[in-house]
């Protein structure tokens, strides 16, 4: 067995026997690899984020949070290349890359034979161009669409004309590979469109902003016609 497929095993045999800890001896014997192996597997699952845990003393050992953690989920090899081409898209200075990169690791532990083949065959033959965001403003945008607070940014048009308002985030779009905050700008008193490698600083007030429905402040744009994505549809509730 792969290092793969164990992770993914290894997982699954703490989610069976929890809420009881089992010994690196005794996953050891199981999977037939060393008691050091298996430490660096437990170790590497942690990195991951995948919520498994250790205690020490008599009785002591491995176990993992069942709540926190997914069944046995069965990608098909189709399955496994669109998640990897998906996943391309969020490089590391897209929105929410920080998550999507924890997110994918913990993916990549559930696959195993086929799905896993064909992962790592097409995420070897795909490259990107990263967008310019920075960090900083990445992480403001972010922490302002969680927390529903108005936005102070530093923003140049398509014309090199600098500005600085203050915005209150409604929500994202996304086209031709760019990504943009749609948000109610105070100045303009309208809404806008900000597209993120163009804000060169943004800072959270603290202030709570009023909500705004996105579609209302896409009317009259060119984004008037932007609809959700299919594939986010079963995560949103019906009206």
């Amino acid at each position: 067995m792969n290092r793969t497929p164990r992770l993914y095993a290894l997982v699954e045999e703490l989610r069976a026997a929890a809420p009881r800890t089992l010994t690196v001896a005794a996953l050891a014997a199981r999977f037939e690899v060393s008691t050091r192996t298996v430490q660096r597997d437990l170790q590497a699952l942690m990195e991951a984020g995948v919520p498994v845990r250790t205690t020490t003393g008599r009785g002591g050992g491995w176990s993992i949070d069942r709540a926190m953690t997914l069944p046995p989920i069965r990608f098909t090899a189709e399955e496994a290349s669109a998640l990897v081409a998906a996943l391309a898209v969020a490089d590391a200075s897209a929105l929410y890359a920080d998550a999507v990169r924890t997110a994918s690791q913990k993916i990549v532990t559930s696959l195993t034979g086929p799905a896993s083949t064909a992962a790592e065959e097409l995420a070897a033959r795909i490259v990107v161009l990263p967008t310019r965001t920075s960090e900083p403003v990445r992480t403001a945008v972010e922490q302002a669409l969680t927390d529903g607070t108005v936005l102070r940014l530093s923003y140049v048009s398509a014309a090199g004309q600098k500005s600085d308002r203050d915005v209150e985030p409604a929500g994202l779009l996304t086209a031709d590979g760019k990504w943009y905050l749609i948000a109610w700008c105070r100045t303009r008193q309208a809404g806008r469109g900000f597209r993120l490698d163009r804000i060169t600083a943004a800072a959270p007030t603290g202030e709570q902003a009023r909500p705004h429905e996105l579609a209302d402040l896409l009317l009259g744009s060119a984004a008037a016609g932007a609809v959700q994505p299919t594939a986010l549809a079963s995560l949103i509730p019906p009206p």
